[in-house]
């Protein structure tokens, strides 16, 4: 990834500045390019990109040829990365959305001839234009399995199912499948209330055995909030120097011990001491309901996380330090923002900077309305100082189809005020 101090780095890592200074700077589109053909996601699965990309590729006046020609290239039948083309589907589809319609041409086209062809249907569907998939319901019924077609059914109505069902019996079948078995779920979980009511000392039989119903013994002894899940954590989770990673079993725990209050605190402070599976719940725990005692492990923690490049590390102290307002977190805060290549990190850092130093925050608020990550924009709609340039730019979230809802929302309630 290039330098942060870059326009080619800032683009990477999304960050408001980039886009708002796009327009002025020689090459920018080209390097708009390389980062759609280059995905520059520190994390595939966190973080945001496309609606970001695309939005740079409206207001630079840019074609799609080329990112079409990345999904094309003769690569794609070959290279068996399952992310190569995801951020350019996702990128046309969102031109898609704003207007862009020529977009929808390779994107359809890729759904029938494409290596990831699936991924590209997915995002026809989810665009909701019957005129967009029109004759796609049989070569997609003969690909697809009919786990694969229960996959591409929408919890919500959809207007592509619809049409699709309407003319191809397999994926109506699918969608009729798909309905009824999130109504058994729903079943379920209102017959599971009235099941006969174990004790906690069976419960914790149960998980101790690691057999079947442990995991819902598990997450019933957290909905009870017991604090004999505090020793089960100490059984299952492993200790400093032994972290091979949490068993399903370690991973439910620390799920249900997430949703504890204060009362884990003196456990939390012990387990955040150490390095290994314990460190990063204790963490946690400290993130949501620490006190200014905790503010230097806090403090710590970040420092080194950030000194280690250490980005998944840094969400935790971040969120705790701001909570807790500790205003000697400031300088950290704002070079994690800048630095950091992992964009998710940006809506806690933003959270953390309002509550702990809001006059210092109010550049990053109007730096955030431009930003990859929806979170980033939501929390500056909510507090950005008004002027000319912020009501303009609220305006355009606030009536953009292709925005976030919560987003278009905070953007509206804030021009309002």
């Amino acid at each position: 990834m290039e330098s942060a101090d870059t326009l080619h780095g800032q683009l990477q890592r999304g960050l408001g500045r980039a886009a708002r200074r796009a327009a002025d700077r020689r090459g920018a589109g080209e390097f708009v390019y390389d980062c759609v053909r280059r995905d520059p996601r520190w994390d595939h699965q966190c973080e945001s990109r496309r609606l970001y990309y695309a939005r740079l590729m409206v207001d630079l006046e840019m074609p799609a040829g080329p990112v079409a020609a990345h999904l094309f290239d003769p690569s794609d039948l070959l290279d068996g990365d399952d992310w190569r083309v995801d951020l350019a589907l996702g990128v046309l589809a969102d031109l898609v959305r704003l207007s862009r319609r020529e977009a929808a041409v390779p994107l359809r086209r890729y759904a029938e001839e494409g290596a990831h062809w699936f991924d590209a249907v997915e995002e026809l569907i989810v665009l909701g234009d019957p005129s967009l998939t029109a004759g796609l319901e049989d070569s997609v019924a003969a690909r697809c399995d009919d786990a694969d077609l229960e996959m591409l059914i929408p919890a919500q109505p959809n207007p592509v199912i619809e049409t699709w069902a309407a003319r191809q019996p397999r994926i109506a079948d699918a969608r009729t499948r798909r309905r009824e078995a999130g109504r058994a779920v729903r079943r379920t979980v209102v017959t599971a209330s009235g099941r006969e009511r174990r004790s906690e000392e069976e419960l914790l039989e149960v998980a101790r055995g690691r057999g079947e119903g442990a995991l819902a013994a598990i997450f019933e002894l957290g909905r009870r909030r017991t604090l004999a899940l505090l020793d089960l954590a100490e059984e299952l989770l492993p200790r400093e120097g032994h972290d091979p990673g949490p068993s399903r079993f370690g991973s439910a725990v620390r799920r249900a011990l997430r949703e504890y209050g204060p009362e884990t605190l003196p456990r939390a402070r012990v387990w955040a001491a150490e390095r290994g599976g314990r460190a990063e719940l204790g963490l946690s725990i400290l993130a949501r309901y620490g006190t200014r005692q905790d503010v230097p492990l806090l403090m710590d923690e970040l420092r080194t996380s950030l000194e280690g490049r250490e980005w998944r590390a840094v969400a935790n102290p971040v969120v705790g330090l701001g909570r807790l307002r500790a205003g000697e977190a400031v300088p950290l805060l704002k070079a994690a923002w800048t630095e950091s290549p992992y964009a998710y990190l940006r809506p806690r850092i933003l959270t953390a900077l309002t509550r702990t130093a809001p006059h210092t925050a109010e550049a990053y608020t109007i730096e955030g309305l431009w930003d990859c990550e929806e979170g980033a924009r939501c929390e500056a709609a909510r507090s950005v100082p008004l002027t000319r340039e912020t009501r303009i730019r609220l305006q355009r979230l606030h009536h953009d189809p292709a925005e976030e809802t919560d987003v278009r929302t905070a953007a509206g309630a804030r021009l309002m005020t």
